[in-house]
């Protein structure tokens, strides 16, 4: 499907779209309480280098426990995902939720505003914060070497098997405030209250590979919760971006024209949010020829 410069999608306002979006989500949905996932993706095919114009890279806000997604901005082709995070922040209820964002996001300027609109922050922390990222890295090191518990550090473990991979999870946490403020003593991140390391031991085929990943939460975490949070945070690749590929065929799409690629985008978050609220039993790709075989069962989708 290819729109035309006159077609619909090009020619509507995506700003005032967008806006509806997430009005149309607020209004059917209370996600209180929930782990949002934000993470961007390039829409490979929607470029257009004839006229200058580079793939749409679209940076979404998915509700974990909910399902469904939030809202979505478009990343300015001169920019990144830096500024277009603290735009999409800005159209959403953060009250009671845990904001969950990879290194990117790691921002105080971006942990600030979550606070602010009276959230909670679990942000990925990498390079880009070198100073931190060291002390943090070194702190972890120190603790987990020691004989007996240091730095107040707790600890928990959980195992998944499956498909031949096993995998072992070890979530360490340290809320110590005299540690914390250690680490923040600047006060540069608003209300930090723990550190976290996460470490993936994976078995496959009988290749063992190890991964550390280290976050900054301002909520006193448990262990068990702070694995939890960082799992969620991966539904987004896995509910969304993987299943507007499989299913929609997104990154094959070669619609282009003006305002069309953004647009379509979003419709096919109000599809994929309609089919996930739709209670029947069958996959997405099912729900969705079942649409087009029923109109009753469209309508059904629809609620109308």
């Amino acid at each position: 499907m290819a729109a035309s410069p006159k077609g619909y999608p090009a020619r509507i306002d995506p700003a005032q779209f967008q806006h509806s979006f997430v009005t149309w989500v607020q209004a059917i949905q209370q996600i209180h309480g929930d782990v949002i996932a934000i993470d961007g993706k390039t829409h490979r095919r929607s470029h257009d280098h004839a006229n200058g114009t580079a793939a749409l890279h679209l940076v979404s806000a998915w509700a974990s426990e909910n399902r469904i997604v939030l809202g979505q901005v478009a990343v300015d082709s001169k920019s990144n995902e830096i500024t277009a995070i603290p735009m999409l922040l800005d159209l959403l209820d953060l009250r009671d939720c845990t904001v969950t964002i990879d290194a990117m996001g790691c921002q105080t300027a971006i942990a600030t505003q979550i606070v602010e609109r009276g959230g909670d922050y679990l942000l990925a922390l990498k390079g880009n914060q070198p100073q931190l990222h060291a002390d943090v890295v070194t702190l972890f090191a120190d603790a987990r070497s020691a004989l007996q518990p240091a730095y107040g550090m707790t600890h928990a473990t959980t195992i998944d098997k499956g498909h031949g991979r096993i995998e072992q999870r070890q979530a360490f946490v340290i809320s110590d405030p005299s540690v914390i403020a250690f680490l923040n003593d600047q006060n540069r991140w608003t209300d930090l209250q723990s550190v976290i390391c996460i470490e993936s031991e994976r078995t496959l085929n009988a290749i063992t590979t190890t991964e550390q990943r280290y976050y900054l939460s301002s909520q006193v975490l448990d262990p068990a919760t702070a694995n939890h949070h960082v799992r969620a945070h991966w539904g987004i690749e896995n509910s969304v971006h993987w299943v507007l590929d499989v299913v929609f065929n997104e990154d094959a799409s070669r619609i282009r024209t003006d305002h069309a690629p953004q647009n379509m985008a979003v419709l096919r978050h109000i599809t994929l949010n309609l089919l996930r609220q739709e209670p029947s039993r069958g996959s997405l790709k099912t729900k969705r020829f079942r649409c087009a075989l029923s109109e009753d069962y469209l309508a059904q989708v629809l609620g109308i």
